[in-house]
């Protein structure tokens, strides 16, 4: 195998990736679920989600690190499932730049 073809299945594989994680949608939360954070795969922020009682006019630092967390969490479980998926087309493999 010649490295120009390697280098075409490695452009490949990421655009496989790419398609794979734009698809993926995952949900991050804080505070017992009052804040709700949707993430694309891409680590788009969606959605963002405060029930009422997390709003509190005298604590806003306590809603603000809420939000925080919650998006915090998102933004993990998209490394987690772009880690899964991409075990999963390298056969667990670690390949550099992926």
């Amino acid at each position: 195998m010649n490295i120009k073809q390697l280098m075409k299945q490695a452009q490949q594989m990421q655009d496989q990736m790419q398609r794979q994680m734009s698809s993926i949608k995952v949900e991050g939360t804080a505070g017992g679920g009052m804040v709700k954070a949707t993430m694309s795969g891409n680590k788009e922020l969606l959605e963002l989600t405060i029930d009422k009682e997390a709003v509190d006019p005298d604590d806003v630092e306590m809603l603000q690190d809420l939000v925080k967390a919650a998006i915090n969490e998102a933004a993990r479980k998209v490394d987690e499932e772009m880690n899964s998926s991409l075990g999963a087309m390298t056969g667990g493999m670690k390949i550099p730049g992926f």
